[in-house]
């Protein structure tokens, strides 16, 4: 997975981060937007119709120029910048997961987001054992070329980090770049930047991260990785988040046993009954990269060219084509295929139908590309 791209002019960079500022539009949304409108700059010319149009109740926040031109200027007071999903710096495994982030705030080095890269993740609480042996897989893998992945948490992703330092480790973050979570971990978040590792986080500058914010940070090592490594992780713990996102953006998961007796061994005890690889030795990871690191994955996203879109737009929907796909919807996630074939309304008006629903803050988005009203 070589880097390759083609990078946003500043004019671009900029309609791309109000546009993915800017209120109800998220990842998917932001391509939709894309794909219908043709580019940044006519999307958010569009968002406050088209959400209208999608029974917003009120007029949509559009984030503006001086707001983006601000997150860009504390981006390069951090020593950061914005990385866009289509150009050379932007991990290639991240590109091919279901909604990646259109966005990344990145610092440090783009040639180390973009090697094939192994997640690390487990217990903050880690024993000694636990730490010294994510510790000896994370050296061995840096060692062999990779990049290792972490969230630079306490325990196993601090020990991570630490041992694949000096050949270029990889954290994601839950909040801004600036918003070091744990602040124990500010020192080796700047050594981090200024050895010759990278940190990510789709969050904006200044963004205190929050609970709900963990499950994002855990899709970027998850998706930034070819396969994640599990070491000491209780059951219901953030770990096994990643270990699930990692599965269903169809990487290898691998996990490393622990005794019945230590609740920090109960999740990936778990995962190995569920089928994840056992390892044993460093070595046992490294022979599973091995065959995955050549992988050629996939890339569906918008490239910083931002081509029109082919053939004529859908004009507006007719409003009994918006009422049969409202009523067709329910709050149960129904498959957008199922939809069309059970309203009979074309692809065309219902991808478009659904992006005045997302925008009007009607439309939940499921894994897997499922939907249901909100």
């Amino acid at each position: 997975m070589s880097p390759s791209g083609i990078s946003l002019s500043e004019s671009q960079r900029i309609a791309w981060l109000r546009l993915i500022r800017s209120d109800n539009v998220g990842p998917a949304t932001f391509r939709e937007l894309i794909n219908h409108c043709g580019s940044a700059e006519k999307a958010l010319d569009m968002l406050p119709e088209l959400a209208k149009r999608g029974g917003a109740m009120k007029r949509i926040r559009v984030a503006s120029i001086a707001d983006a031109e601000r997150e860009m200027e504390a981006a390069a007071r951090h020593n950061g910048r914005f990385v866009a999903i289509g150009e050379p710096d932007y991990p290639p495994a991240l590109r091919a997961i279901d909604g990646a982030p259109p966005l990344l705030a990145m610092c440090g080095s783009g040639e180390t987001a973009t090697r094939p890269t192994l997640g690390i993740v487990g217990a903050r609480n880690a024993s000694v054992a636990g730490a010294k042996f994510a510790a000896m897989i994370a050296a061995a893998a840096a060692g062999a070329g990779y990049t290792v992945a972490s969230g630079l948490a306490r325990g196993i992703d601090a020990a991570a980090h630490h041992a694949s330092l000096k050949h270029g480790t990889l954290a994601a973050l839950a909040g801004g770049l600036d918003r070091i979570y744990p602040p124990e971990n500010t020192e080796l978040y700047h050594r981090i930047c200024r050895e010759g590792g990278v940190a990510i986080s789709e969050m904006p500058y200044g963004w205190e991260p929050r609970a709900r914010d963990f499950p994002r940070r855990n899709r970027l090592i998850a998706g930034s990785a070819l396969a994640v490594v599990v070491v000491e992780a209780a059951m219901r713990s953030g770990s096994l988040i990643t270990a699930r996102l990692a599965n269903e953006a169809g990487r290898l998961v691998l996990a490393v046993p622990g005794s019945p007796l230590d609740p920090r061994a109960q999740g990936s005890n778990g995962l190995i009954k569920q089928g994840a690889m056992i390892v044993c030795s460093p070595e046992d990871v490294l022979e599973a990269l091995a065959p995955l690191s050549n992988l050629d994955l996939p890339f569906t996203g918008n490239a910083g060219e931002e081509p029109e879109p082919e053939g004529e737009a859908p004009s507006e929907p007719a409003e009994n084509d918006r009422q049969r796909v409202a009523e067709a919807l329910g709050p149960s996630p129904c498959e957008i295929d199922d939809l069309i074939r059970f309203t009979g309304v074309n692809a065309a008006t219902v991808q478009l139908i659904l992006l005045e629903l997302d925008l009007a803050g009607r439309l939940v988005r499921h894994p897997g590309g499922r939907i249901s009203l909100a």
